[in-house]
Protein backbone atom coordinates (compact mmCIF):
# COMPACT_ATOMS: atom_id res chain seq x y z
CA UNK A 1 0.00 0.00 0.00
CA UNK A 2 1.52 3.22 -1.44
CA UNK A 3 0.77 6.35 0.86
CA UNK A 4 2.23 8.96 -2.04
CA UNK A 5 3.94 9.26 -5.09
CA UNK A 6 6.15 11.60 -6.33
CA UNK A 7 6.66 12.14 -9.72
CA UNK A 8 10.41 13.21 -10.82
CA UNK A 9 11.40 16.75 -11.94
CA UNK A 10 13.99 15.98 -14.94
CA UNK A 11 16.98 18.07 -15.60
CA UNK A 12 18.48 17.65 -19.22
CA UNK A 13 22.11 18.99 -18.78
CA UNK A 14 22.84 17.93 -22.36
CA UNK A 15 25.23 14.78 -21.65
CA UNK A 16 23.05 13.12 -19.22
CA UNK A 17 19.11 13.73 -17.59
CA UNK A 18 19.12 13.94 -14.07
CA UNK A 19 15.82 13.10 -11.95
CA UNK A 20 14.89 14.97 -8.69
CA UNK A 21 12.04 13.52 -6.44
CA UNK A 22 12.68 15.33 -3.58
CA UNK A 23 12.36 18.15 -2.40
CA UNK A 24 9.00 18.11 -4.10
CA UNK A 25 6.17 20.34 -3.50
CA UNK A 26 3.91 17.85 -1.80
CA UNK A 27 6.68 16.14 0.45
CA UNK A 28 9.96 17.31 2.07
CA UNK A 29 11.72 14.94 3.30
CA UNK A 30 11.24 10.49 3.64
CA UNK A 31 13.21 10.17 7.03
CA UNK A 32 16.26 12.13 6.95
CA UNK A 33 16.05 11.98 3.24
CA UNK A 34 15.39 15.48 2.07
CA UNK A 35 16.79 15.18 -1.41
CA UNK A 36 16.68 12.40 -3.99
CA UNK A 37 18.24 12.93 -7.48
CA UNK A 38 18.44 9.64 -10.12
CA UNK A 39 21.56 10.27 -12.85
CA UNK A 40 22.18 8.81 -16.50
CA UNK A 41 22.92 6.22 -17.80
CA UNK A 42 25.15 8.19 -19.84
CA UNK A 43 28.67 7.98 -21.44
CA UNK A 44 30.04 11.59 -21.94
CA UNK A 45 32.02 12.28 -24.99
CA UNK A 46 35.58 11.67 -25.25
CA UNK A 47 38.02 13.94 -23.81
CA UNK A 48 35.06 15.11 -21.87
CA UNK A 49 34.01 14.50 -17.84
CA UNK A 50 31.54 15.70 -15.12
CA UNK A 51 32.88 18.97 -13.54
CA UNK A 52 30.75 19.96 -10.24
CA UNK A 53 32.84 22.92 -9.25
CA UNK A 54 33.15 23.88 -5.34
CA UNK A 55 30.13 24.53 -3.56
CA UNK A 56 28.83 24.92 -0.38
CA UNK A 57 26.69 23.04 2.06
CA UNK A 58 25.27 23.13 5.76
CA UNK A 59 23.21 21.33 8.20
CA UNK A 60 23.15 17.69 6.16
CA UNK A 61 24.77 15.07 4.68
CA UNK A 62 25.88 14.09 1.29
CA UNK A 63 25.65 10.25 0.45
CA UNK A 64 26.91 9.66 -3.22
CA UNK A 65 26.39 6.39 -4.58
CA UNK A 66 27.09 4.54 -8.10
CA UNK A 67 25.99 2.04 -10.43
CA UNK A 68 28.45 2.88 -12.75
CA UNK A 69 31.35 5.33 -13.65
CA UNK A 70 33.68 6.77 -11.36
CA UNK A 71 34.06 10.35 -9.32
CA UNK A 72 36.52 12.30 -7.44
CA UNK A 73 35.50 13.66 -4.68
CA UNK A 74 37.76 16.56 -3.10
CA UNK A 75 36.54 18.93 0.22
CA UNK A 76 37.59 21.74 2.45
CA UNK A 77 38.66 19.29 4.58
CA UNK A 78 41.54 17.96 3.08
CA UNK A 79 39.21 14.43 1.97
CA UNK A 80 40.38 13.07 -1.33
CA UNK A 81 38.69 9.90 -2.95
CA UNK A 82 37.76 8.49 -5.94
CA UNK A 83 33.90 6.84 -5.37
CA UNK A 84 33.59 3.55 -7.71
CA UNK A 85 30.45 1.07 -7.96
CA UNK A 86 29.10 -0.29 -5.02
CA UNK A 87 31.03 2.13 -2.55
CA UNK A 88 29.67 5.04 -0.71
CA UNK A 89 30.65 8.85 -0.06
CA UNK A 90 29.00 10.08 3.43
CA UNK A 91 30.32 13.71 3.62
CA UNK A 92 28.60 15.31 6.61
CA UNK A 93 28.25 19.41 5.89
CA UNK A 94 27.39 20.42 9.78
CA UNK A 95 28.80 24.16 10.07
CA UNK A 96 30.00 24.15 6.95
CA UNK A 97 32.11 22.05 4.04
CA UNK A 98 32.96 23.11 0.55
CA UNK A 99 33.46 20.26 -1.63
CA UNK A 100 33.78 19.71 -5.50
CA UNK A 101 32.85 16.81 -7.60
CA UNK A 102 34.40 15.51 -10.92
CA UNK A 103 35.31 12.88 -13.03
CA UNK A 104 39.10 10.82 -12.69
CA UNK A 105 41.54 12.42 -15.43
CA UNK A 106 41.94 8.47 -16.21
CA UNK A 107 38.21 8.22 -17.32
CA UNK A 108 37.84 11.02 -19.45
CA UNK A 109 40.10 9.94 -22.46
CA UNK A 110 37.18 7.50 -23.51
CA UNK A 111 34.76 9.63 -22.23
CA UNK A 112 33.22 8.14 -18.87
CA UNK A 113 30.40 6.72 -17.92
CA UNK A 114 27.62 8.21 -15.35
CA UNK A 115 24.97 6.64 -13.42
CA UNK A 116 24.26 6.60 -9.97
CA UNK A 117 22.65 8.20 -6.81
CA UNK A 118 23.25 11.78 -5.13
CA UNK A 119 21.18 12.00 -2.09
CA UNK A 120 21.49 14.71 1.13
CA UNK A 121 20.53 13.55 4.73
CA UNK A 122 19.16 16.46 7.03
CA UNK A 123 20.45 16.19 10.32
CA UNK A 124 18.73 16.17 13.33
CA UNK A 125 18.37 19.26 15.23
CA UNK A 126 21.03 18.38 17.98
CA UNK A 127 24.01 18.01 15.30
CA UNK A 128 22.99 20.26 12.74
CA UNK A 129 26.02 22.75 13.64
CA UNK A 130 28.40 19.35 14.12
CA UNK A 131 32.37 19.53 13.11
CA UNK A 132 32.09 18.67 9.11
CA UNK A 133 33.14 15.03 8.10
CA UNK A 134 33.87 12.80 5.53
CA UNK A 135 33.63 8.89 5.22
CA UNK A 136 34.28 6.76 2.64
CA UNK A 137 33.06 3.03 2.94
CA UNK A 138 34.46 0.51 0.40
CA UNK A 139 32.00 -1.75 -1.49
CA UNK A 140 33.53 -4.94 0.04
CA UNK A 141 32.66 -3.31 3.32
CA UNK A 142 29.01 -2.72 2.70
CA UNK A 143 26.71 -6.17 3.60
CA UNK A 144 24.86 -8.16 1.04
CA UNK A 145 21.77 -9.89 1.65
CA UNK A 146 21.41 -12.79 -0.96
CA UNK A 147 18.37 -14.94 -1.26
CA UNK A 148 17.11 -16.60 -4.60
CA UNK A 149 16.91 -14.29 -7.40
CA UNK A 150 17.48 -11.31 -4.84
CA UNK A 151 21.33 -9.55 -4.07
CA UNK A 152 20.77 -6.51 -1.78
CA UNK A 153 23.47 -4.18 -0.80
CA UNK A 154 22.55 -2.47 2.92
CA UNK A 155 24.46 1.17 1.99
CA UNK A 156 23.09 2.40 5.60
CA UNK A 157 21.23 1.16 8.98
CA UNK A 158 19.63 -2.19 9.81
CA UNK A 159 17.85 -4.24 6.85
CA UNK A 160 16.79 -7.84 6.40
CA UNK A 161 18.59 -8.38 10.10
CA UNK A 162 22.10 -7.08 8.91
CA UNK A 163 23.74 -3.30 9.33
CA UNK A 164 26.12 -1.25 7.22
CA UNK A 165 28.94 0.38 9.18
CA UNK A 166 28.00 3.68 7.43
CA UNK A 167 27.66 6.48 10.22
CA UNK A 168 24.50 7.04 11.11
CA UNK A 169 23.16 10.49 12.60
CA UNK A 170 19.75 9.72 12.47
CA UNK A 171 17.64 7.12 11.76
CA UNK A 172 18.36 5.96 8.34
CA UNK A 173 18.08 2.93 5.74
CA UNK A 174 18.98 3.08 2.52
CA UNK A 175 19.57 -0.13 0.24
CA UNK A 176 20.69 -0.87 -3.18
CA UNK A 177 18.12 -3.84 -4.63
CA UNK A 178 19.30 -5.98 -7.38
CA UNK A 179 16.09 -8.85 -8.42
CA UNK A 180 15.39 -11.45 -11.38
CA UNK A 181 12.78 -11.69 -13.12
CA UNK A 182 10.14 -12.88 -10.95
CA UNK A 183 11.98 -12.70 -7.60
CA UNK A 184 10.71 -11.15 -4.56
CA UNK A 185 11.88 -9.53 -1.34
CA UNK A 186 9.67 -7.99 1.44
CA UNK A 187 10.07 -4.76 2.19
CA UNK A 188 11.04 -3.83 6.38
CA UNK A 189 8.49 -2.09 8.40
CA UNK A 190 10.36 -0.89 11.19
CA UNK A 191 11.49 2.51 9.92
CA UNK A 192 8.60 5.36 10.11
CA UNK A 193 8.99 6.46 6.69
CA UNK A 194 10.39 4.35 3.35
CA UNK A 195 9.98 4.77 0.09
CA UNK A 196 11.23 2.54 -3.18
CA UNK A 197 12.75 4.24 -6.83
CA UNK A 198 13.04 1.77 -9.21
CA UNK A 199 15.88 2.44 -11.73
CA UNK A 200 16.27 -0.27 -14.17
CA UNK A 201 13.41 -3.00 -15.64
CA UNK A 202 10.01 -3.52 -14.79
CA UNK A 203 8.97 -4.05 -10.80
CA UNK A 204 5.92 -4.09 -8.90
CA UNK A 205 4.79 -3.13 -5.45
CA UNK A 206 1.96 -5.71 -3.73
CA UNK A 207 1.14 -6.29 -7.18
CA UNK A 208 0.86 -2.79 -8.48
CA UNK A 209 3.10 -1.66 -11.55
CA UNK A 210 6.12 0.88 -10.54
CA UNK A 211 6.64 3.72 -13.30
CA UNK A 212 10.81 3.97 -13.70
CA UNK A 213 12.51 6.42 -11.41
CA UNK A 214 9.10 7.61 -9.74
CA UNK A 215 9.16 7.57 -5.75
CA UNK A 216 6.62 5.38 -3.89
CA UNK A 217 6.45 6.52 -0.61
CA UNK A 218 4.78 3.32 1.48
CA UNK A 219 2.24 3.83 4.40
CA UNK A 220 3.89 3.41 7.63
CA UNK A 221 3.90 -0.01 9.16
CA UNK A 222 2.64 -1.79 6.03
CA UNK A 223 4.78 -4.91 5.01
CA UNK A 224 5.60 -4.57 1.77
CA UNK A 225 6.47 -7.02 -1.11
CA UNK A 226 8.78 -5.79 -3.88
CA UNK A 227 8.39 -8.11 -7.02
CA UNK A 228 10.21 -8.05 -10.38
CA UNK A 229 8.56 -8.96 -13.86
CA UNK A 230 11.98 -8.58 -15.40
CA UNK A 231 15.78 -8.05 -14.09
CA UNK A 232 15.30 -4.97 -12.17
CA UNK A 233 17.11 -2.39 -9.18
CA UNK A 234 15.17 -0.61 -6.31
CA UNK A 235 16.47 1.96 -4.35
CA UNK A 236 14.96 1.30 -0.86
CA UNK A 237 15.04 4.09 1.94
CA UNK A 238 13.64 5.80 4.76
CA UNK A 239 14.15 6.18 8.35
CA UNK A 240 12.94 8.29 11.44
CA UNK A 241 10.34 10.95 10.58
CA UNK A 242 11.52 14.56 11.61
CA UNK A 243 9.17 16.69 14.08
CA UNK A 244 11.10 19.90 12.97
CA UNK A 245 10.14 20.99 9.57
CA UNK A 246 14.03 21.65 7.17
CA UNK A 247 14.13 24.67 5.05
CA UNK A 248 15.77 24.26 1.64
CA UNK A 249 17.58 26.91 -0.74
CA UNK A 250 20.22 25.74 -3.10
CA UNK A 251 22.70 23.85 -1.02
CA UNK A 252 21.60 24.49 2.28
CA UNK A 253 19.42 22.66 4.17
CA UNK A 254 18.77 23.72 8.01
CA UNK A 255 15.75 24.03 10.32
CA UNK A 256 16.21 28.14 10.57
CA UNK A 257 15.69 30.12 7.65
CA UNK A 258 18.00 32.66 9.04
CA UNK A 259 21.10 30.27 9.30
CA UNK A 260 19.95 29.85 5.68
CA UNK A 261 20.12 33.42 4.83
CA UNK A 262 23.60 33.81 7.05
CA UNK A 263 25.34 30.47 4.68
CA UNK A 264 24.17 32.64 1.59
CA UNK A 265 25.66 35.48 2.94
CA UNK A 266 28.81 33.58 3.79
CA UNK A 267 29.43 32.06 0.52
CA UNK A 268 29.23 35.24 -1.62
CA UNK A 269 31.49 36.81 1.16
CA UNK A 270 33.85 34.23 0.81
CA UNK A 271 33.87 33.26 4.17
CA UNK A 272 33.98 29.23 3.32
CA UNK A 273 36.78 27.18 3.36
CA UNK A 274 38.44 26.27 0.37
CA UNK A 275 39.21 23.03 -1.44
CA UNK A 276 42.55 21.85 -1.61
CA UNK A 277 43.80 20.80 -4.62
CA UNK A 278 40.56 22.73 -6.06
CA UNK A 279 40.88 26.52 -4.89
CA UNK A 280 40.37 28.45 -8.36
CA UNK A 281 37.09 28.07 -9.28
CA UNK A 282 33.71 27.93 -7.58
CA UNK A 283 29.93 27.95 -8.06
CA UNK A 284 28.38 31.40 -7.12
CA UNK A 285 24.84 31.41 -5.61
CA UNK A 286 21.90 31.48 -8.01
CA UNK A 287 19.52 34.08 -7.85
CA UNK A 288 16.81 30.59 -8.73
CA UNK A 289 18.39 27.71 -7.93
CA UNK A 290 17.76 24.50 -9.90
CA UNK A 291 16.70 23.28 -6.46
CA UNK A 292 13.45 23.30 -5.55
CA UNK A 293 13.28 25.66 -2.57
CA UNK A 294 11.02 26.21 0.42
CA UNK A 295 12.74 29.38 2.54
Amino acid sequence: MTLETIIPVTHDLGDFKVRRTLPAKTRTMVGPFIFVDQFGPARLPAGHGMDVRPHPHINLSTVSYLFEGAIEHRDSIGSHAVIEPGAINLMTAGHGIVHSERSPAATRLDGPAFYGMQTWLALPDDKEEIDPAFEHVDAATLPVVETPGVTARVLMGTLWGTTASTTCHAPTIYADILLNAGSSVPIDAEADERAVLVTEGVARLDGVPLDPFTLYIIAPGHAATLTASTRSRAMLLGGGGFSTPRHVFWNFVSSSRDRINQAKQDWKAGYFPVVPGDETDYIPVPEVPLTVSYL
